[in-house]
């Protein structure tokens, strides 16, 4: 709804105010001609700081308007001739000789002879009642000329919509604002799902319009477009478009030509006039001596290799290559990608598929070959990037959903493919694509899938898609699922719904989870029933749900009450939203006792702020559960990050273990005794569940594990990540177009390990997450005969290492939690610039005070 309803230059001898109650617009005098000065000009700029990224032109001229015919019976109804004279075009910013391409320029060397002789060439606008009804040019003309020639003539977009102006009006003068921000451009693109990472924008546009004797006398209008990184406000880019309309004199026109209808009176004056519409035509640019793919890819393959990838030059590059990419034809991508490095080559896959294109796609699909086990790795990276796309499309899914149906020579692409799905099917829902017919055959699959196998992989595989689709109608099959004997069903099943809106955890919902933590039916694994506990607590919970949680405290397993106590009190600390209810039932002496309140263990949950800014708040919660011989049972941590009214489940890993005891001579827990040992490790990224890792499976498989552990890491995710991606046209009133491009880059490598050794009984386990990600905002104009351009965005590299040691020697055994970040660099940056480059001291996160006095004893015996 830009409505481009500015003024149409022209005098009116009775003028009408611009309100709603207007039932027609300015009448011309005929036989009379009126001259104006006019001038359009764009400025781009940084929102703040540094003038040196100004950027802009300007583009004056003479404007003659005239009378050429009235309806005789509707004298409302009258056709306008306009023509543009003495043209200049000129730099907006202050610029030296060296730097200013327009210096010394005429009009005709910078738009060329024929663009500059159609901008001079007359055309009409049918005016009707006080709005614009049509314009007539050459339809030849190029795009950019007719856009001008609109934005000369002020014509509106749509209707005028009247709720979003302000008016102010005296006798000689009319102020108008126009709030922009409710209203559509006529091409949004695309923008990235979460608004914590995503873009703002603020427009407004105000006109002034200066009357003399019933005449426009002057024309003026301020149009203002700002848009801002979420994650940094200060990274933030301005669109400053003015125009502005000068009467100079009024001579003696052309006489008024004769006619029953508007059609024969255009034709007769010049037959090669048409009617070519108000709305502003797509420019189409051709970039002169810009590198095609394969030029991009020999500059910026270097620093994708894997041991770059830690460095800000990696997301950079990434973002360099995806901008090329998105441009390329199908063969021209086959071609880089068959003609790749082996150790590049996943980078180069976590691009194409980034780039979300139909050649893209079509190429990488073409390049992959499901069938074999060979390609795991390749084929991995794929259906990540798939999951964590900007825009998905229909086709995405369904080409994801072939796959599913066809030869697949690896077991864990065929789980990852349908739990990647899931992560697109809630993509496009969200953004309202919901009851398309592939999305719609991928929701019946999903809903249908637990039930439809008697597979223990393949129930899972389908609980975490429909963890990442979190349907609505998925919420009974979880809660169904909860119950489950199967362990591993029961916590993906809670920890799904643990992700839901509170709203959709129902009365039904929650007797499920009261009855798994109260074990009303049977006994449960500590950390099912600590996942059902979490889920309580976080669903708006009642006041005898809470009372009974805190009354459970005393008579649970032994780690199990510490765990519980931790929760109950980092609830209270961090003031989570069930901290007044856990007061109100803590005023009762008998849930609230020293008895009850003074449990010891090694368990613990903590909460706290990673980051706190103007833009974004970034809060993490460490949750470790231990069997009662000292073994780990379940570590989960979780980063989230808040910010413009949205949150964001940025990471979450947890790691699990059971059925150790055994190597340690020591008795399992109630409900724990036949669980077969293992130890695995799963990751959820951006709202993004992945495909959880196995470190080992069975007695014979740790043992051999035991005998050959490394102590190296395993790989979780590893690899580029397209984190911020937006798109969109500004129409401005003037008949050019600002064209923003925002992409964020993440190069991320997150691991996880497991070391157990009987020797010196003691056990670590290891959370290790590097990253650097790389933000960059561009906002052009572009016509097909210069261009303006500003960029901004900001930069940074990081680590943070999670690490847990247990000394089981003797009872009770130490624990110690480190969550550590190291220093790290930030830099904001402006076109080919860094205007700020500060390193952010590392620091050990703190955790509560059992873990700091734990901590001193494991290192002072190990010293």
């Amino acid at each position: 709804c830009l409505s481009n309803f500015t003024f149409l230059p022209c005098p009116a001898v009775s003028y009408m105010p611009l309100t709603k109650s207007a039932s027609a617009g300015p009448r011309l005098d005929n036989d009379k001609l009126y001259r104006y000065s006019y001038s359009a000009e764009v400025g781009l700029n940084r929102l703040t700081g540094s003038t040196r990224g100004n950027t802009g032109f300007r583009i004056s001229s003479d404007v003659d308007i005239s009378l050429i015919w009235r309806n005789p019976e509707i004298q409302d109804e009258q056709l306008l001739r306009l023509q543009i004279s003495n043209v200049e075009v000129e730099s907006v910013g202050k610029r030296s000789r060296k730097n200013n391409i327009f210096h010394g320029s005429s009009a005709e060397s910078i738009l060329g002879k024929v663009r500059l002789e159609a901008l001079q060439r007359p055309f009409m606008v049918l005016w009707k009642m006080g709005k614009i009804r049509s314009l007539y040019a050459h339809k030849a003309e190029p795009s950019t000329i007719k856009n001008l020639k609109r934005g000369v003539a002020m014509l509106s977009f749509s209707k005028l919509k009247y709720s979003i102006f302000e008016y102010k009006a005296t006798k000689d003068q009319v102020i108008r604002t126009k709030h922009l921000d409710t209203c559509k451009t006529q091409e949004m693109g695309f923008t990235t799902h979460s608004p914590v990472l995503g873009i703002s924008g603020k427009s407004t546009s105000e006109t002034v319009i200066t009357l003399e004797n019933g005449i426009i006398k002057s024309a003026d209008v301020e149009e203002t477009h700002i848009l801002s990184i979420n994650a940094r406000h200060k990274a933030a880019t301005k669109v400053l478009s003015r125009q502005s309309l000068m009467l100079k004199k009024i001579e003696v026109g052309p006489t008024e030509a004769a006619g029953k209808d508007v059609a024969s009176v255009v034709k007769s004056l010049d037959d090669k006039l048409m009617s070519v519409g108000v709305m502003v035509e797509k420019v189409k640019t051709k970039c002169k001596g810009c590198p095609n793919l394969m030029d991009t890819w020999k500059v910026v393959r270097s620093q994708l290799e894997p041991g770059s990838l830690s460095k800000a030059e990696a997301p950079r590059s990434f973002l360099t290559l995806l901008h090329s990419l998105r441009k390329a034809s199908k063969s021209e991508i086959l071609t880089v990608l068959r003609n790749c490095s082996k150790t590049v080559l996943p980078q180069l896959v976590d691009a194409v598929t980034s780039a979300q294109t139909p050649s893209s796609l079509s190429a990488i699909l073409e390049f992959l070959n499901f069938s074999k086990k060979e390609g795991l790795v390749l084929q991995e990276r794929f259906l990540y990037a798939c999951g964590f796309a900007s825009h998905p499309t229909e086709t995405m899914l369904q080409s994801l959903l072939d796959l599913s149906q066809g030869q697949i020579g690896s077991t864990e692409i065929k789980e990852s493919i349908v739990i990647i799905m899931g992560a697109l099917l809630r993509k496009l829902c969200l953004k309202g694509a919901c009851e398309l017919p592939t999305v719609l055959k991928v929701k019946e699959m999903l809903l249908a899938g637990p039930d439809s196998t008697q597979m223990e992989s393949e129930v899972q595989m389908y609980l975490l898609a429909l963890k990442n689709a979190l349907l609505p109608e998925g919420v009974p099959i979880l809660a169904k699922y909860a119950e489950s004997e199967v362990g591993a069903f029961s916590t993906i099943a809670i920890t799904a719904l643990q992700r839901y809106d509170p709203q959709l955890i129902t009365p039904e919902v929650k007797k499920t989870l009261n009855r798994i933590y109260h074990q009303n039916k049977r006994i449960y694994e500590k950390n099912v029933r600590a996942a059902a506990a979490d889920l309580i607590m976080s669903s708006n919970p009642s006041y005898m749900e809470v009372k009974n949680l805190l009354l459970s405290i005393g008579h649970l397993p032994h780690e199990m009450n510490k765990y519980m106590l931790s929760k109950v009190q980092d609830i209270l600390r961090f003031e989570m939203p069930a901290c007044k209810l856990v007061r109100q039932v803590m005023k009762d002496m008998v849930s609230h006792n020293y008895d009850r309140f003074s449990k010891t263990g090694s368990s613990s949950a903590f909460s706290g702020f990673m980051a706190r800014t103007a833009d974004v708040t970034c809060t993490y919660n460490l949750d470790i559960l231990y069997s009662g011989s000292g073994v780990l049972r379940r570590s989960n941590m979780n980063i989230y990050g808040q910010g413009n009214n949205a949150l964001l489940h940025g990471l979450q890993v947890t790691i699990e273990a059971q059925g150790l005891e055994s190597l340690i001579a020591a008795t399992p827990d109630e409900g724990e005794e036949e669980l077969e040992s293992f130890a695995g490790m799963s990751a959820l990224l951006f709202d993004v569940q992945l495909r959880p890792v196995t470190f080992f499976k069975g007695y014979s498989d740790l043992m051999s594990k035991m005998f050959s552990m490394s102590g190296d890491p395993i790989s979780v995710v590893k690899g580029l990540i397209l984190l911020t991606d937006h798109s969109q046209v500004i129409p401005l009133q003037s008949g050019l177009r600002a064209s923003a491009e925002f992409q964020g880059g993440l190069a991320i490598d997150i691991s996880g390990g497991m070391e157990f050794s009987l020797w010196y009984r003691e056990s670590k386990t290891s959370v290790n997450n590097r990253g650097a990600l790389v933000v960059i905002g561009n906002v052009t104009v572009d016509t097909d005969f210069v261009s303006a351009g500003v960029e901004v965005g900001f930069e940074t590299e990081a680590t943070l290492d999670f690490i847990t040691t247990v000394q089981f020697s003797e009872y009770p055994f130490l624990v110690c939690m480190q969550m550590d970040k190291t220093t790290f660099p930030f830099r904001y940056l402006s076109t080919n610039q860094i205007l700020g480059d500060q390193l952010v001291p590392g620091s050990e996160f703190p955790l509560h005070q059992e873990n700091s006095n734990m901590c001193k004893k494991v290192f002072e015996q190990a010293w």
